[in-house]
């Protein structure tokens, strides 16, 4: 089985992490082909592609810039970690065990 949600809106990368494994992204070099581009979007641009408040624009715009690889525990958070919406809540991976994470590895998409 596989289990595939959205991401949120809402980020935390505040919070401490309840594990320290991490994997590097699947389509880690696509995901930088688009960065290049989002990289070269005002603000304005991106809460138009995206249908974001200019708020997030802004945020997400920080955010292209800031994109970083190789990807580490001082540059990024587990995605599962990382989000903040009601079904992140719901799923409370904050108190995974070793062995929920790796399950969640095999058989969770974000």
């Amino acid at each position: 089985m596989l289990l595939v949600v959205s991401p949120a809106k809402k980020l935390d990368f505040e919070s401490p992490v309840a594990t320290s494994k991490f994997t590097q992204p699947t389509l880690l070099e696509q995901s930088q082909l688009l960065i290049n581009d989002c990289i070269k979007l005002s603000p304005a641009e991106i809460a138009s592609l995206m249908k974001l408040s200019d708020k997030l624009a802004g945020l997400n715009s920080a955010r292209f810039g800031e994109w970083s690889t190789p990807f580490n525990t001082d540059n990024a958070r587990q995605a599962i970690l990382s989000f903040n919406g009601d079904v992140y809540t719901g799923l409370d991976a904050q108190s995974f065990s070793d062995d929920d994470f790796n399950f969640a590895q095999q058989h969770f998409r974000i």
